[in-house]
């Protein structure tokens, strides 16, 4: 099996990328590189998948070494992605490239605009023209907005975006519905919650927390502490990726060409016990900055899992302890080494 994954080198996309390599899938990963964080952890990320070139200029082609069977394009969404797929016969698409960040699309949404709905059109315009058979596609908790009819179905009415990262992000559950009825393209949207571990992203709250308590620097609590989120571990939210790209959506019983599911934990955790839970492994107590609300934000995320487990057999398993545990060591290691995060 041969799998084109948009979005390689990003935190989700590394681990998915790992998870099909252990599977025997070969995986064909496109990513820019770009500077919304530190690009030197992306290129950390590709180092662990054997993409061992340092420079990776635009445009390029890197093949993995030492048995890999992973190579990098480095390219632009709204550039040469017509090139790759003529290059190679995708079995399936993992669409997980994006602009991420509900707070940086208060101040950039252009970019959100480019990135997230016409690279998301050129993704879907690609696997049209080349018939593609299944589209996996990364969308977000966020389209909930303020929803307090917990645990969030995806049957849920989520019109009121409060933000414009999750405006996209319901844009591209309605393109591809539209795709899916037009083409009879079969394509899967996965709506993810709150996804920590090793090698997450620099502006998300686990790293920005450990980075705070390591230099004795307040952390910011929003909301006042009142806060709760689905928080799941990587490893399975990697599981759950590979579970509807293995799978042919064919094979799942009354399943229609466009389906949407949760991937999360369902389990909320408090803001609090998050952060206490941080101190016990960092063995440092925090210092908190409370402040109210931030706009675009909400006050608890909760998944229901269960179709994306009746369908897939999706369960997490990894204890939030022990998750934030191995985060914790990871990042300790790499920042003795590196001075970018």
């Amino acid at each position: 099996m041969k799998v084109l994954l948009t979005g390689a080198a990003g935190f989700i996309g590394f681990y998915v990328a790992k998870a099909l390599l252990q599977q025997g899938v070969e995986v064909v990963g496109i990513d820019d590189l770009n500077d919304y964080y530190d690009p030197q952890l992306k290129r950390d990320r590709l180092g662990e998948l054997g993409v061992l070139d340092q420079h990776f200029e635009s445009g390029n082609y890197y093949p993995g070494e030492n048995g890999f069977c992973f190579s990098l394009v480095r390219i632009d969404l709204q550039e040469q992605i017509n090139a790759v797929f003529a290059q190679h016969q995708f079995d399936a698409v993992c669409h997980l490239a994006a602009q991420a960040g509900v707070r940086y699309s208060l101040e950039n949404p252009t970019v959100y605009a480019q990135s997230n709905l016409v690279g998301f059109l050129n993704i879907l315009e690609a696997c049209r023209h080349n018939h593609i058979h299944h589209l996996v596609y990364a969308s977000s908790s966020s389209v909930y907005g303020m929803s307090d009819q917990v645990p969030f179905t995806t049957d849920a009415q989520v019109d009121q975006p409060i933000s414009l990262y999750a405006a996209t992000k319901k844009s591209n559950e309605l393109m591809a519905y539209t795709y899916a009825h037009l083409f009879g393209m079969y394509t899967t949207g996965l709506r993810f919650f709150t996804v920590y571990g090793p090698w997450g992203r620099p502006d998300m709250a686990p790293m920005l927390f450990a980075k705070a308590i390591k230099n004795q620097q307040p952390i910011n609590v929003f909301n006042h502490g009142v806060m709760e989120r689905d928080f799941t571990y990587v490893v399975d939210i990697a599981q759950g990726v590979c579970a509807t790209l293995i799978k042919n959506p064919v094979d799942v019983p009354q399943r229609n060409p466009y389906a949407l599911y949760n991937i999360g934990n369902n389990q909320p955790v408090s803001l609090s016990a998050f952060i206490e839970i941080l101190e016990a492994e960092m063995n440092k107590k925090s210092i908190k900055n409370y402040l109210p609300m931030q706009p675009g934000d909400v006050v608890r995320t909760w998944a229901d899992t269960t179709p994306l487990m009746n369908d897939y057999q999706y369960q997490p398993t990894t204890p939030l302890s022990y998750g934030i545990g191995e985060f914790v060591r990871w990042y300790q290691i790499y920042t003795q080494k590196n001075n970018n995060l």
